[in-house]
């Protein structure tokens, strides 16, 4: 994790992310984008990447994924990155559909993937972790979230596509349609996160879970994820046919109106706004929504 001891030379430094390949069957991901780990074209190319290297490589068993800031785990896409570092990657329908690719590469991947949540994850960051196997929460620092509605927009990432399959039809609803903000004990209770655990003790627990399932033999844990894959993983075009919803509602006047107030208000920023961003959109989102619709129905 990423307070654990540096183990030398296989403690690598990749752009947005360290990789830490001290062992062979054991990968940590450690996050690390100032000034609250938003998730931008260039996150996403390491992110290609480094699924590249896992696929290729037959003797990691456990990837775990962390974040350097305690605060944010993945706070969400970052609206106003400059999109160039996509040229690296094969065209997609929008620059959007590189995310959902990530999370369907990441979904479907060998290994067992775990989230270690400890901070923020909300939109883009919350995608991230459900495309994961397992995800395990700090009980006092964990926060996940959906907060698209409040920006007139659809998630994106899949979230519509894999939560009524992890938490039920109705939570999912909750989730998605209210755009609050969840703790770690309300996400376990509704298996949002499959546990919640005291902070004291959650990176010896991590780290032990991990561990433990590294050591097991390789092909019986493909063999497990590939049936429980099956039984469980939505169809990519059902993914990718959310995001490109996302794209179209971004492209939205009301959307872009609203974005525009939000980063006014401290959206992006290491700020209050972004620290309580699910009060955020109950208070004030909404408003803005209203009168940019009342706009547009004038101008049409």
């Amino acid at each position: 994790m990423s307070n654990s001891p540096s183990k030398g030379a296989a403690l690598m430094a990749c752009t947005r992310f360290s990789l830490d390949r001290s062992t062979s069957s054991l990968w940590r991901v450690t996050f690390d984008n100032p000034p609250i780990n938003l998730i931008d074209p260039v996150m996403i190319v390491a992110l290609h990447d480094l699924l590249t290297e896992i696929e290729q490589d037959n003797r990691v068993a456990v990837v775990v994924f962390d974040s350097a800031d305690p605060d944010f785990f993945l706070a969400h896409y970052d609206i106003a990155a400059d999109q160039s570092a996509f040229d690296a990657l094969p065209a997609a329908r929008t620059p959007f559909h590189h995310w959902a690719n990530v999370l369907i590469r990441l979904s479907r991947s060998r290994p067992v993937t775990i989230t270690a949540l400890r901070g923020r994850a909300r939109a883009a960051g919350s995608e991230f972790a459900l495309a994961t196997d397992i995800r395990f929460a700090s009980r006092e620092r964990a926060v996940l979230g959906q907060f698209e509605v409040g920006f007139a927009a659809v998630p994106g990432g899949g979230p519509s596509t894999r939560l009524p399959g992890i938490v039920g039809r109705g939570r999912a609803f909750e989730i998605l349609l209210g755009g609050e903000d969840f703790d770690a004990e309300l996400a376990e209770r509704y298996g949002y996160v499959n546990r919640a655990v005291p902070d004291a003790e959650f990176v010896e627990f991590v780290n032990a879970f991990a561990e433990r399932v590294a050591r097991f033999d390789l092909l019986a844990l493909a063999d497990i994820k590939r049936f429980v894959n099956a039984a469980s993983l939505p169809a990519d075009d059902a993914l990718t046919a959310e995001m490109d919803a996302f794209a179209e509602a971004v492209a939205r006047p009301t959307t872009r109106s609203i974005i525009e107030q939000a980063l006014g208000q401290g959206f992006q920023q290491r700020s209050y706004t972004e620290l309580n961003l699910g009060a955020y959109i109950g208070k004030v989102v909404r408003k803005s929504s209203i009168a940019s619709a009342s706009h547009e129905g004038k101008q049409s």
